[in-house]
């Protein structure tokens, strides 16, 4: 796997949520991230309000409509890039 920018880990964990309630072990394996990564980018992305807290236990995660817009403008911009590099 090729090094990930800062952008593109938080575009998986965003994608992650996107689909749903998600723990944060379920983040942590499938963004493929350290724990010790999840902790912060999970601070930053609440702090930015792109993900929240979803349930009265706040155990579970999900992208807020911010968020969903990111992730949105994130993909349309790699298959911009996509498009480039095929040319």
């Amino acid at each position: 796997m090729k090094n990930r920018s800062r952008t593109d880990l938080i575009a998986s964990i965003l994608e992650v949520t996107s689909r749903g309630e998600a723990r944060k072990t379920k983040i942590m394996y499938e963004a493929f991230l350290s724990y010790m990564q999840l902790k912060e980018y999970l601070s930053i992305l609440q702090e930015k309000d792109l993900i929240k807290y979803q349930g009265s236990e706040r155990t579970s995660f999900i992208t807020t409509e911010k968020g969903r817009h990111f992730l949105n403008t994130y993909n349309k911009i790699n298959q911009m890039i996509a498009t480039i590099r095929r040319e």
